[in-house]
């Protein structure tokens, strides 16, 4: 499975000391079925815990996800900092999710080579 963050998720994880190693152990916890929230159409609600802390005061992240295939951190906030998204954000993170979801190679390829996207090694 390939793992991906956008780079205003990987501003926000590096500003927040999120490890790559963290955000696999998400994606690890989705692929098992251990979701927080399935918001529908790809879109999935995880809580990272903060460092020497838990989830439950921790991170929220939304990840574009399709089972097996890929994942896509895309937004990431602190709980005390954000209670929830709205619902504007909800679909617009869905109509994202529809068209990222889709990307082939050479479209990751594209969006790797230009930055927007920065891929998470994992090891599966």
């Amino acid at each position: 499975m390939r793992v991906f963050k956008n780079k205003p998720f990987a501003r926000f994880a590096r500003k927040a000391r999120i490890t790559d190693a963290v955000l696999c152990a998400a994606i690890a916890d989705a692929t098992r079925g251990l979701i927080d929230a399935d918001l529908g159409g790809g879109v999935v609600k995880q809580r990272i815990a903060r460092n020497g802390g838990g989830k439950s005061g921790g991170f929220r992240t939304i990840i574009l996800f399709r089972v097996g295939e890929r994942a896509f951190f895309v937004h990431g906030f602190a709980k005390n900092e954000q209670d929830n998204i709205r619902d504007d954000e909800l679909a617009a993170f869905r109509l994202v999710a529809a068209e990222m979801l889709a990307y082939d190679d050479e479209a990751l390829a594209k969006a790797i080579g230009n930055g927007t996207l920065t891929e998470v090694m994992c090891n599966d």
